[in-house]
């Protein structure tokens, strides 16, 4: 009799979790409450505009290779893309530009031109970093961080040894400053705290590991856009008899004497002795687990930030734009304290645009192009959002004005909005927040969810709320670690 598994949720992390629990021999289906797979990471169009909805960051393709490989197939027949060599343009309100290369030599080079930054210093922090992703990698993201074979091996005593060197008892901005002179330059690096919903002041140095999944592997854009990641493993997944049941939400998940059981969809009970809960953990606990509280360290740790995202489409392109750009506020900690101890937005916000139609031509009508334009926020926690936003929209295009010198709202003729509280809806995120809890403080790794249950054995949790994290690559280590932990 063929072992059976149920996963709840197709986010990437779910699809992953499937098609690797497949390869073990179970025969799989994944429950999901939207129409379409792909959780944050699916698709919209706006007229002649198509719009990637969620994460528009790809770095470490190799993870989304692998779950080709394991079944057999060679992912460029399936799933092709291309290495950016710009990583990101940046840009200051008083004029300032900078080109961040894809290549660290070329970045410190630029970086020396620019603002007088000592090239040798550069490397020696590209170094540094590299040495932390070197020896807690392992630890902290490709493994459970939650069992003592994890803990108790010669990697981690060895990983221990090192410790002085991981800047865990300063700030990452605290840890920037110290290694970097000029402030642009940092607040640069600081900039990498967001990538988990974080604030700079308040996230451990240890977090410069971030940057270096970026400089160190490369940005990368998939051929057809991001959502292609979704349809190319989807695709795989089904080729591999996985089944997808859309437009079906688990109701609950059952357990019985310490043991999971199945669960339960539109009023019929499902069973299965092994269960993958993709959803967010907060909202999985109050909604499916209603018997099982939800551990005291998660309802301690606060939700990471969350962002209103202005989706539009431009009917003129910008060439001093590229895939990914950022404006950067004045004053950085101003604005992440309005995030995280005012939860309101500054009136001079970071903005990031995201422009697809630069190497996905089809994503934009001739001689237009597609933004996504994202504003990190805080969590929702009962803000008048329609009154923030028309602040936010008229502080965005002034500064984005500013930038171009010109009048862009002319040429907006698309237009979609999206707010942490429509993010907690379409996505069914704890409070709209992007990345489960934020991490800042110290034992933030520790205090995520495990990727198991201790009390309903067969209970297992991936995706961005639980560990190693949020983002494309650690939602994918999140699903290996739940294969590796399911019994064959």
């Amino acid at each position: 009799m063929q072992k059976k598994a149920i996963v709840i949720g197709a986010g990437i992390g779910g699809i992953a979790a499937a098609i690797r629990l497949r390869k073990k021999g179970y025969d799989v289906c994944v429950f999901e409450g939207n129409a379409y797979p792909g959780g944050k990471l699916s698709q919209f169009s706006l007229g002649d505009y198509r719009f990637d909805a969620g994460p528009s960051l790809f770095t470490m393709p190799n993870l989304v290779d692998e779950l080709f490989v394991l079944c057999g197939e060679n992912p460029r027949d399936h799933f092709n893309y291309s290495k950016k060599e710009v990583a990101c343009n940046y840009f200051w309100d008083d004029g300032q530009s900078f080109t961040a290369w894809g290549n660290q030599d070329q970045f410190a080079k630029e970086a020396a031109r620019v603002f007088g930054e000592s090239e040798s210093g550069l490397r020696s922090y590209f170094k540094k970093a590299k040495f932390k992703y070197d020896h807690l990698s392992k630890i902290f993201l490709e493994n459970s961080l939650h069992k003592i074979r994890t803990l108790l091996n010669l990697r981690t005593l060895k990983a221990l040894f090192y410790s002085f060197r991981y800047d865990i008892f300063s700030s990452l901005h605290q840890t920037n400053t110290t290694l970097i002179r000029h402030p642009k330059l940092v607040q640069l690096f600081d900039r990498y705290a967001t990538y988990n919903g974080s604030d700079p002041n308040q996230t451990p140095g240890l977090m410069t590991l971030i940057q270096h999944l970026e400089s160190h592997f490369g940005t990368f854009i998939p051929e057809g856009g991001m959502y292609q990641i979704t349809q190319s493993l989807v695709a795989l997944a089904k080729r591999n008899q996985v089944a997808f049941v859309y437009n079906t939400e688990v109701e609950k998940i059952l357990v019985a004497y310490n043991w999971v059981k199945g669960v339960v969809a539109q009023g019929k009970v499902f069973e299965a002795p092994l269960v993958v809960c993709n959803m967010d953990i907060t909202l999985a606990y109050q909604k499916l687990l209603p018997e099982l509280k939800i551990p005291r360290a998660q309802r301690l740790e606060a939700p990471s930030s969350a962002a209103v995202i202005f989706y539009w489409g431009i009917k003129k392109s910008y060439p001093q734009l590229d895939l990914h750009n950022i404006l950067f506020s004045k004053d950085y900690k101003k604005e992440f304290d309005a995030i995280f101890k005012l939860q309101t937005i500054d009136d001079d916000p970071t903005i990031y645009i995201n422009i697809t139609s630069k190497n996905v031509a089809e994503d934009a009508p001739s001689g237009g192009e597609n933004w996504f334009v994202m504003i990190n926020t805080p969590h929702d926690s009962g803000q008048d959002w329609l009154e923030l936003v028309k602040v936010l929209r008229k502080n965005c295009i002034r500064k984005i004005n500013n930038l171009l010198k010109e009048d862009i709202e002319k040429y907006i003729e698309e237009e979609e909005i999206r707010t942490p509280k429509d993010i907690s809806r379409l996505t069914r995120s704890n409070k709209g927040a992007l990345y489960g809890t934020s991490s800042n403080n110290l034992f933030a790794a520790f205090l995520r969810h495990p990727n198991f249950s201790s009390r309903a054995k067969g209970l297992y949790f991936c995706g961005g709320s639980v560990h190693p994290g949020g983002g494309i690559p650690l939602c994918l280590w999140s699903a290996k670690i739940v294969s590796d932990l399911a019994k064959s």
